[in-house]
């Protein structure tokens, strides 16, 4: 009998959770122009920025020449830029009167945290396309294994649900878009360039190197090189990027909904 009511209480989790991954899908495709919007920034880093370090080979990156060795780093860069505002939406649907609704209903708040982070994983996967049609454009050495690019993807929606869900946190402390907007342009950019994103960490000072290892982005890019590359491996462990990357996803929804409601208070 335990294990049957614990069954079906997994089993009610996982309907209400994509029920929610079913009603952000819904919105997305009505409106795909921020997919589209938000693909201009990493086009530019891989056709400008890429191409020019390539050529001046100012970062050493061994044997992997550095256009191939940016373009996961830039794969993870948008999905961290795409997700660390997904926060608004809590907000938008505050005013709309949305959440109310959301909250009233039996759907445990954990599960409406971890529909909304799965639904983010569409988007960042979106950017996956893109990426990988460049990389192929510009002749990336890209490893088309199956299980390596199902390995990617995977990577790219815990990537995309823990940033996002680390939005919604933000979003229910803070309550108001305007804030919410300051602070991710304020982390964004620290954990971009206190990754491994478009460097290797042995060329950070020790202080730095400090900050990497507890950045989330760090593992997610050493996840996403290791599988996406032919010639990349992983320098921290498959198993230890994924380890952390899920440990921290299951924290943060965890905190997100215990604060879920508040943003409404």
């Amino acid at each position: 009998m335990i294990m049957k009511n614990a069954f079906k209480q997994v089993a009610n989790f996982i309907a209400k959770t994509f029920v929610i991954v079913e009603l952000e899908l819904r919105k997305l495709l009505h409106d795909p122009s921020e997919l589209i919007t938000r693909a201009i920034q990493p086009t530019l880093w891989l056709l400008v920025f890429g191409q020019v370090f390539t050529k001046t080979r100012a970062i050493p990156t061994g044997n992997i020449r550095y256009l191939d060795f940016m373009a996961p780093g830039i794969l993870c860069q948008s999905v961290l830029f795409i997700s660390i505002f997904y926060g608004i939406t809590i907000i938008w649907e505050r005013d709309l009167g949305i959440i109310h609704k959301f909250l009233v209903s039996p759907a445990p708040r954990e599960a409406l945290v971890l529909g909304k982070a799965l639904a983010a994983g569409a988007r960042g996967l979106s950017q996956a396309v893109i990426i990988f049609l460049l990389s192929l454009i510009l002749d990336v050495k890209i490893n088309w294994n199956l299980l390596n690019l199902l390995g990617v993807l995977f990577a790219i929606i815990l990537g995309s649900a823990l940033f996002s869900t680390l939005s919604l946190i933000i979003a229910c402390l803070v309550k108001t878009r305007e804030r919410l907007m300051g602070i991710g342009q304020l982390i964004t950019m620290p954990l971009f360039f206190a990754s491994n994103a478009i460097y290797p960490i042995s060329m950070m000072p020790g202080w730095l190197r400090v900050i990497a290892s507890i950045n989330p982005l760090t593992y997610l890019t050493d996840a996403t090189r290791s599988l996406m590359l032919l010639e990349a491996t992983s320098a921290n462990g498959l198993l230890l990027d994924f380890g952390v990357l899920s440990v921290t996803l299951v924290v943060f929804i965890w905190i997100g909904g215990k604060l879920y409601p508040r943003v409404i208070g």
